[in-house]
């Protein structure tokens, strides 16, 4: 059973971590402030990241470590803008939505743009982004009937994917290549389990939520 706790935390029957998605908007929060312009400013670097990657195919060395760098930037306003529109108490209904845009763009970003130079399969590109992309609109599929928040495998999930991303961007070989790949080999089987979960976890959501009974409740 849902029970809330505190302001801007869901509990689902295990104590999980802050989610924005879980965490209702600031009634005089400003759209215009610091934690949406971390968000904003993560958004402008997809491209930027983009272009680096793909410079000279990826061929060079320095132009790929500037895109690791692009990309590391990227993933640290991520974990940074969360925290100040909680700690500031300047969540908005802004922020909720583009924060995990800005998150997909930048995967999908980099798993395309791996792809695109030959140094990641494209069917694990494929994978993710499905999972990811789907997984996003199943959250706001089921919004009206209560919020799935991120799970602890939710959030593994997503460090993994940074971390084996990370490490594909840059120019390794040898040993630290065969551990790009085991971290890869990892976060795709933790994305995959972890988006069967959230379909679960809607599925029980959507059938025992208010709304649900008050419509068995109307039939006749």
């Amino acid at each position: 059973m849902r029970a809330r706790v505190a302001p801007g935390r869901v509990v689902t029957g295990v104590d999980e971590p802050l989610d924005a998605m879980a965490t209702p908007p600031s009634p005089a929060a400003s759209p215009w402030n610091l934690a949406n312009g971390l968000t904003g400013f993560r958004v402008a670097l997809v491209p930027l990241f983009g272009w680096l990657l793909l410079h000279d195919d990826g061929r060079s060395t320095g132009w790929r470590l500037l895109a690791f760098g692009a990309f590391a930037l990227a993933s640290v306003t991520d974990r940074v803008d969360g925290e100040v529109a909680r700690r500031q108490d300047t969540v908005t209904d802004v922020g909720k939505i583009a924060d995990p845009i800005a998150d997909k763009a930048l995967i999908g970003m980099a798993l395309v743009g791996l792809s695109l130079i030959g140094d990641l399969p494209w069917w694990i590109t494929v994978v993710v982004l499905v999972r990811e992309l789907g997984v996003t609109a199943l959250r706001f599929v089921v919004i009206r009937h209560g919020v799935i928040p991120a799970s602890r495998g939710g959030k593994a999930k997503t460090l993994l994917q940074v971390v084996a991303i990370g490490l594909f961007v840059l120019p390794l070989s040898g040993a630290l290549h065969v551990l790009a790949w085991v971290v890869m080999a990892v976060a795709v089987l933790v994305t995959v389990v972890t988006g069967l979960d959230y379909v679960a976890r809607a599925v029980r959501l959507r059938r025992g939520s208010e709304r649900t009974r008050r419509k068995r409740a109307a039939r006749p």
